[in-house]
Formats: structure tokens, sequence, C-alpha cells
């Protein structure tokens, strides 16, 4: 695909080769190309992944990066993994500064950059001879990487319950694969021939990336092309700012609730102070509750996360997805919060379902500086679904993960959509007949829950009921959201129907 558009393009790249500044038709020529490579890294990902979660689901992102960790340009993947891949890979360069031809970095460590111990990012720097230019990152949801129940979603209580924890680690060094470093992550999860399949497809998924890049510089030349990724950056902040400065200043209060953290019953409060000053916002979640027992802990980078996702639907298709569109924007946080996460924290629903509520938390503020432009609350859950066990078809141990998304909040100007992956999931659903061939699972019941949605002048989306049977023995964990407390309307509208498992 990305020879296609460089053959369409090639006349138009003529003008790359002078030195005035870049100009609005060199910059969107760049940005397509930039998009179309990260898009073809997620395409060899989905084909040569091993898991359906991969293969099916498309539960993974693709990035990249200039040297020195900023990001360039990322793909249209999973909200909850791009906006906090920035983190993940500064962590990786502060432990190797030097990377060189033939390196790949292994991490998950939710308290270096990740998200949770089940998203593995994998970083390659791509080498014109001796000279890093740029990085190619992918992060991919293992459906297992150890801990206390299949599919490494646990109602957990701490970060030694969840899985294996990889700091930034090379598992190939100068083209020299660390045969210890694989074993020792395959010996802490319970399908060791999956995980091998699908992290040698998020290897090849890069190499595809590293080739795009090298494909730009030969057309480009060094030099031009340096210049039109500065002007990328900077016409991210331009379009950014331009956003926020359509906003009224002002000071802005919001607070929802988590149902509980698993341990407690008590509601989890999230609360917001967003701040509009000209064209900067800043996000101060001071008042939001303590780290909590339970695994709701969302690490900084999620939080970072759902806001960098907030404000990227606010400025809409025309911002380029980079590091510099996210300049005007702060957030701060409280060194003991719920939205903070701390070392030994369980945080592995503070990926799926914190930052969930982070999202709606940011709509409520900004629904009262701009209403017309944000939506109510929607499903607030990703009701991460995760099972496993040995199929007797076969006598081979199995995992299986899946979201099951639910309906989207209603605007000022239409309906919700029904029976979608809302805000931080953009996966894709495991359909009902590749399931059932994987696993020892049948699918009775998938329907759109009819009528689930807030009544108004413009309906909420109606959510999702999905009823698996399971033809043999197996254990797992349901992590699941807005059982008790509902998702809220907007301009009188009502609350939508709250979520039940049986």
């Amino acid at each position: 695909m990305l020879d296609d558009i460089l053959t369409l393009l090639r006349h138009d790249m003529v003008m790359a080769h002078h030195p005035e500044p870049a100009d609005g038709v060199e910059l969107e020529i760049l940005r397509l190309l930039l998009v179309a490579a990260t898009e073809q890294m997620g395409h060899t990902l989905a084909r040569t992944g091993y898991s359906a979660n991969i293969k099916e689901r498309r539960d993974f992102s693709c990035a990249l990066f200039t040297p020195d960790g900023r990001l360039l340009c990322q793909a249209a993947h999973v909200p909850v993994h791009l906006g906090s891949m920035p983190a993940s890979v500064h962590a990786a360069l502060a432990v190797f500064p030097r990377l060189a031809a033939g390196d790949v970095v292994l991490l998950n460590d939710p308290f270096a950059g990740g998200t949770h111990l089940p998203d593995i990012t994998m970083i390659a720097p791509v080498c014109l001879g001796e000279q890093v230019v740029a990085l190619a990152c992918n992060r991919a949801h293992h459906a297992d990487v150890g801990g206390l129940t299949s599919g490494s979603m646990p109602v957990s209580s701490s970060i030694f319950h969840e899985g294996i924890r990889i700091p930034p680690v090379k598992w190939i060094d100068g083209g020299v694969e660390n045969d210890g470093v694989l074993a020792l992550l395959l010996a802490n999860v319970r399908t060791p021939d999956e995980r091998v399949g699908d992290l040698r497809a998020q290897r090849a998924a890069n190499a595809v990336g590293a080739r795009a890049v090298l494909e730009l510089i030969e057309r480009y030349g060094e030099a031009t092309l340096a210049r039109l990724v500065q002007g990328l950056l900077d016409y991210g902040e331009r379009v950014m700012r331009g956003c926020i400065a359509e906003m009224p200043d002002g000071v802005y209060v919001f607070d929802d609730v988590m149902d509980n953290d698993g341990v407690s019953d008590a509601p989890v409060v999230l609360r917001v102070t967003l701040t509009v000053a000209g064209d900067e916002a800043t996000m101060d979640f001071t008042g939001s509750s303590p780290q909590v027992a339970g695994c709701i802990n969302c690490p900084a980078a999620v939080t970072h996360s759902a806001v960098s996702y907030v404000f990227a639907a606010l400025a809409g298709d025309r911002l380029p997805h980079n590091a510099g569109a996210y300049r005007p924007i702060r957030v701060l946080l409280p060194d003991d919060c719920v939205l903070n996460a701390r070392f030994p924290a369980a945080v592995v629903g503070g990926n799926v379902e914190t930052s969930q509520r982070v999202v709606d938390v940011l709509l409520g503020a900004l629904a009262q500086a701009v209403p017309e432009r944000v939506c109510a609350a929607s499903a607030g859950t990703m009701s991460s679904l995760s099972l496993g066990g040995v199929d007797p078809r076969t006598g081979r141990r199995f995992t299986h993960y899946e979201t099951i998304g639910g309906g989207m909040g209603a605007s000022l100007a239409a309906n919700g959509e029904s029976a979608v992956q809302t805000h931080m999931t953009n996966t894709m659903n495991t359909p009902v007949e590749a399931l059932e061939m994987a696993f020892p699972l049948r699918v009775t019941r998938y329907a759109v829950a009819e009528g689930s949605g807030g009544a108004g002048r413009y309906r909420g989306g109606d959510g999702i009921t999905r009823e698996i049977e399971a033809l043999a023995d197996m254990d797992g964990a349901l992590l699941a959201e807005r059982h008790r407390h509902r998702p809220w309307g907007l301009a009188g509208g009502s609350p939508g129907t709250a979520g039940s498992a049986t």
C-alpha cells in the first residue's frame, strides 16, 4: 500500500527538495505516508499473529517515533495503547540510550510506561548505516502472561498476582536472539507456543515499519525529511492550540465514580478540574480517590492516554497524531492517587476499566464548556472476559480473552451508536465461528440489548448481550463496570441501563 501511494505522489515530492519551510501540501503528503506505514505494520501483525486476540480482535497498536522518543505517527488502533506508548519508549531509551541495528527491546512493566501486563511493547530502531533515524514500535495484548487466572486478567490485589512483569530488556541484540529472555517469558505463561507466534508477528510488524521509513528517506533525502518531520510536529501543535482556543476560558469541575475496586464495595471517586486558558488546557485530578487495594489502579501513562484520546477526538480528523499535538496539554496527578499507580499496586483493571471512566469524567467537564462537541457517558466498561483450561479436543491448554463492547452516548445532535467498542478500546469482536473453532466454547446468544440506551430527544446507544457456554472445565475472570452506577445523560437525557453478569 505504501509503495502505491508513493508512486501516485512521486511528482508532488519534487517540491520537497527545496529548503523553504514546509507548506500544507507537503505536510499532508508526509502525514498520509506515515499513516500508511503504521497501518501497514498493523496489517502485518494481524496476518501473522497466532492468537485469536491478535488475528480476529486486532488488539494491538502500531506507531513510529523519532530517535529521541517523540511520537511521529500512529495508526488508528487502540487508544489506550497509543496514548501510553510514548512512556514505554522513553523508559526503554532510559535503559538502552544507544540502540543499534538489529536490536529489539521488550517491556510490559506498568511502572515503566506500560499499561497492564498482557500488553507487551516491542521497540526496534530504524537504522541508516550506524545512525538511528526512527523507532518502530508496537504493543499487542497477549492472551496470557501468567498470573492467578487464565488470560491474566484476575480480580487481583497486587501486581504479583497479574503475571510476569518485564522491565525494558533486549530480546534481540544486534540481530542475535537472547534465548534466555524468551525462555524466562515462556516458562511463566500458560500458552507458550501462542506467545512465541505473537511475539514474532510483532517483530515482523516493526520490520515493515522500518522498511517504510527507509523508503521515505530514499525518496526525500535525510535533510528534507527531517525538515518535514519538524514541520509536522509543529503543525500538530497548531491544530491542537486552535482546538483549545475555540473553548471558552474557565475552570470546569466534574466527578464520577467506579462501582468498586474488586476488594471492597466502596465506590471509587474520579475528579477532574479542567482549566482552559487561551490555547492551553490543564487537567488536575486532585480530589480523586487514593490508590486502592483492588486492581483498578491506573498507571500514569494510561491516565495520560485517556486525556490524549479525548482531546484528539475533539480536534477531529485534521489533527496529525504526534507529540507536537500534546504540547498545549498539561496533566496533574497527586502522588497518592488511583490514577497514578505506585508499585506494587494491582493495575490490570485500571487499563481496561478506569481508563474508560477517566474519559467520562473529562467529557463531563468539557460538556460544561462545549456541550455541542461531546457526548453523554457511554458504556463505560470494556467488559473484559478471560477464560482458559485444557481443550478436550486436543489435550492442549488454551486461553481466551475478549472485550464485549456496549453503547455509545448520545450527543446534542444525534443518537449514540449501538453495540460498538467505545472510547479507549477500538478492537473488533471475536466472531462466533472463530471462537467456537478455536476454543471449547459455544455462543448461545449474541444480540443488541434493545432499550438499554438512555432515553431522550437523542437516545444513547444500546448495549450487547453475549451468552457463552463452556464445553469443558475452565477458569477465568470478568472485569466490568457500570453495574451499579449507570452511565449518565446530558441536557436532561436519561441514564443508560446498568450492566449485569451471571
